[in-house]
């Protein structure tokens, strides 16, 4: 899954340069993404919250959003790196990237060739019934 992690990396870098993110789990959660639009979903925690059960509780029915509309799930354990990734970090503190999506603009179809090898990542862990894989993030 080290691979999986630079794709993800490499996603995630393109999608923020194509403003074809929504960051943020409440964001994420209002309802106002159209599923069709949605390319890719991150649920990313850490110990420091891995009991915050309101978190939990969002994750679950981002997750079934998900599984609904068939888009790719993945969990990532490293908030701080994937705040880092972003950009999304103020006075050394990262915002809320406990959930990001990958959004494609409008009508128009986000294609990038780190999308296509995380989606055939996360089509192998489905078969070894893994629904959310876990990715670690590559260090800097």
């Amino acid at each position: 899954m080290q691979c999986a992690g630079k794709a993800l990396e490499e996603l995630l870098v393109s999608a923020k340069s194509e403003e074809c993110l929504t960051v943020g789990v409440y964001e994420s959660a209002k309802g106002n993404v159209d599923p069709d639009c949605v390319a890719f979903c991150v649920l990313a925690t850490d110990e420091e919250y891995e009991c915050d059960i309101a978190l939990q509780i969002h994750f679950t029915l981002i997750q079934a959003f998900c599984f609904d509309n068939d888009i790719d799930i993945v969990r990532v354990n490293d908030t701080q790196r994937l705040a880092e990734i972003l950009g999304n970090t103020e006075c050394g503190e990262p915002e809320d990237v406990h959930c990001i999506l990958v959004t494609n603009p409008s009508a128009d179809t986000f294609e990038d060739p780190a999308l296509e090898k995380l989606s055939l990542s996360y089509g192998e862990c489905r078969g070894f019934n893994e629904w959310v894989p876990a990715i670690t993030l590559p260090e800097c």
